[in-house]
């Protein structure tokens, strides 16, 4: 039995730091205690409570921390306490019974400067100033009637998670046994953030902090939820959060939002506390963003994609302007007191170095979260002591080591996924990477790319079957129950989870997903925004998606394709029924419990094939329940047997780990090309396999060829070989 302490922020350091220590050791009680939090109304403004301990065995017990010798009112302070926390939880149905809460509810003062104890007490009102005072009042308290959902829905609640967590609109199911029945309860049951969760939300560090995990980890609603808590907080500071993926703004507000309101009933004040993109142009608020904001301030040139890319080049266009922003400035001029940034492995560290640098002196507080797989390519950011090293100037905060002594984290992996269930995961990696693709030649592998360092496997939730995790070895790896939770896969049948579905053309696989999804809305209970239809290729997602939009809209189902039906900041149109058709881009950072995938079988093409397989994995980890997988001809046959090779397996990834020189190899060989790369590619291939015939055929001869070219290729390739002949 243990207590899992968070720690937040309050005014009383040294009571709360010595209530920490006395629950942190071996007390004989369990459950969870929060320094600071929940936030409560007072006088004064908003606060966090000094301190919660929610028990399975216990209740809620609140904690009136006292600084100094002297005690004050402090009976009217449990009373206040109480009487808030009660009405808070008296707004939740399943915490009733009649008009009656199902758990009790307890406050204790603690004082620990206070020597005369006896002088201070009340009856009625429990007051504590010392380790054993402190364990046998808590040991006291009791639960007669305990019940453990009722304990945990009342951690939910006090998380303000059981609201962030519901669907966009209310669900109202008929059929128990409906998808829409079985999304309710899957959204019932992840409603409690688990101990890193809750620990990434309230504990912020002074400098640096950033927080890693896989997709469906929960990385948006801890920031989301990391953002409303500080600014109830601190409401006098600026705060920003901003992210990759545009559709993630209108997200962020509704989550913002809702957390805030359940804390403080009240509205966030939006000017101190502001979504912002990324990137930014002139317009007023509605287009600012980081970059812009950053030049701006400091008086020095704005680049917009276009200029640049023309000055930079392809691929290049917002580390370079960035870049060549924080080169030109001398002096930095700070906006914000805390920055959020999401999907920071989408980002150039320049961007992060500049977010660093719009920040207040001189603990400049920075929170990024980013997903270790989301580009399945293998590099991972840098650590913060060498993104920030230069800014830094080697000062502690830009470490990335945890505090000592017990503080908060400044490092927080977050393992468990709650979104995707293990097959829908392990699929989505199997065929990212190319785990069963059949090889070309024999000899060769079929893998399309793979992490430089092994152990990264293990830090995301997988753990060894069988083998070894090194260079050269082969190595069985599975997902556990500790980090991909049973229930994501146990309300339907595996067959069912995940599907991938062969058609002989477009109009029969369009066929097929309407009459599907007419299905889905009329007999499964699913709503409108619980389904997503994804289209793999960006640049061809409009003219896919025409025909099958087409067909809906004569079934009399609308739909809507996002960024371009709608604003760019806009993925679901929440006040209205209509569904989301998507490209991969704007698919990022959403989710659904039904999410179809159109056109797979691009996913099997021969070229730009590393980019074109996170497309499908990002695609498929899009699902909060059920994914169907949808494609035409031989590339979705291939596609398909991959499937049928990983279900065989027991949904476990098996394979040689590649050396150093394959995955060189790999990353050239299904680097990312343009069309007309390309295009000059297979020309230079049939001039050259066409000079070999004719040399072959006696109609070019040696002293035919140019000496130096020929000299050159021959150094060229006795190079490559020398080089890579040890791996």
């Amino acid at each position: 039995m243990s207590i899992e302490i968070v720690r937040g922020t309050n005014d009383k350091p040294v009571s709360s730091g010595e209530l920490a220590q006395i629950l942190s050791g071996q007390t004989g009680l369990s459950g969870q205690l929060s320094i600071g939090y929940p936030i409560i109304s007072t006088p004064e403004g908003w606060r966090g409570i000094d301190a919660l301990l929610v028990c399975p065995d216990r209740g809620i017990i609140l904690f009136d921390l006292i600084e100094g010798p002297h005690t004050g009112d402090y009976d009217e302070r449990q009373d206040n306490l109480a009487n808030k926390i009660e009405a808070r939880l008296k707004t939740h149905r399943d915490l009733m019974q009649q008009r009656t809460l199902r758990l009790p509810i307890h406050a204790l003062s603690f004082a620990p400067g206070v020597n005369n104890l006896h002088e201070h007490a009340k009856d009625g009102y429990p007051i504590a100033n010392n380790r054993d005072n402190l364990i046998k009042t808590l040991q006291e308290f009791d639960w007669p009637n305990r019940e453990e959902t009722v304990y945990k829905f009342a951690l939910s609640t006090l998380q303000s998670v059981s609201t962030i967590r519901e669907g966009r609109t209310k669900r109202k199911v008929a059929n128990e046994d409906s998808r829409g029945a079985k999304l309710k309860r899957l959204e019932k049951s992840i409603a409690t953030l688990d101990k890193m969760q809750n620990k990434a939300v309230i504990e912020t560090v002074e400098g640096v902090q950033r927080i890693r995990g896989l997709a469906g980890s929960g990385k948006t609603i801890v920031l989301a939820l990391k953002a409303a808590y500080l600014h109830a907080q601190h409401p006098e500071w600026r705060i920003a959060v901003t992210f990759n993926t545009r559709s993630l703004k209108g997200l962020f507000r509704i989550l913002i939002r809702r957390f805030f309101i359940e804390q403080t009933v009240e509205e966030p004040n939006w000017e101190n506390l502001r979504i912002v993109n990324a990137w930014g142009a002139p317009g007023g608020d509605e287009r600012d963003g980081i970059y812009y904001e950053f030049c701006r301030a400091h008086g020095i040139e704005h680049l917009d994609f276009g200029s640049a890319r023309k000055k930079f080049g392809s691929g290049e266009e917002f580390s370079e302007a960035c870049k060549q922003a924080i080169n030109q400035v001398r002096e930095d001029k700070p906006l914000y007191d805390v920055m959020l940034v999401d999907e920071a492995q989408d980002f150039p560290e320049e961007f992060l170095r500049l977010c660093y640098r719009l920040l207040k002196s001189p603990y400049r507080k920075l929170v990024y979260a980013y997903d270790e797989l989301q580009n399945l390519a293998g590099h991972s950011l840098a650590a913060p002591e060498e993104i920030f090293a230069k800014e830094a100037k080697g000062h502690l905060w830009a470490q990335s080591n945890s505090a000592s002594n017990g503080g908060p984290n400044r490092d927080i992996i977050l393992e468990k996924c709650y979104r995707n269930s293990r097959p829908v995961l392990t699929t989505a990696h199997a065929i990212g990477f190319g785990v069963y693709r059949e090889p070309r030649n024999q000899g060769e592998t079929g893998l399309v790319q793979m992490f430089d360092d092994p152990q990264l496997w293990g830090k995301i939730g997988y753990q060894c079957e069988d083998g070894e995790l090194m260079e050269g070895s082969y190595v069985t790896l599975c997902r556990s129950e500790q980090t991909s939770p049973k229930f994501l896969e146990e309300h339907s049948l595996i067959e069912d989870l995940i599907k991938f579905r062969m058609f002989d053309t477009k109009e029969e696989q369009a066929k097929w997903l309407t009459s599907q999804i007419e299905k889905n809305l009329k007999n499964d209970e699913l709503q409108h925004d619980d389904i997503i239809v994804i289209n793999p290729d960006p640049l061809t997602t409009r003219k896919q998606t025409g025909p099958i939009r087409s067909r809906l809209l004569d079934m009399g189902i609308a739909s809507h394709l996002a960024g371009v039906d709608t604003e760019p900041d806009v993925f679901f149109r929440s006040n209205e029924q209509s569904m989301t058709f998507s490209g991969i881009h704007r698919a990022k950072g959403n989710e659904a419990g039904m999410v179809y995938i159109i056109n797979a079988q691009d996913c099997y093409s021969a070229w730009n094939l590393a980019s074109i397989r996170n497309r499908f994995f990002t695609a498929v980890t899009r699902s909060k329940a059920w994914v169907r997988v949808l494609g035409v001809g031989r590339g979705m046959k291939e596609l398909i047997k991959e499937y049928e090779k990983l279900k065989n397996k027991n949904f476990e990834l098996q394979f040689v780990y590649p050396t150093s020189k394959q995955r060189n190899q790999l990353r050239i060989i299904h680097r990312d090309m343009t069309g007309k790369e390309r295009n000059t590619l297979r020309q230079q291939n049939r001039h050259l396999a066409g000079l070999v015939r004719a040399i072959e055929a006696g109609k070019v001869h040696r002293e035919d060829l140019d000496e130096e070219s020929v000299a050159k290729l021959k150094a060229f390739l006795a190079g490559k070989e020398s080089k890579h002949a040890n791996p």
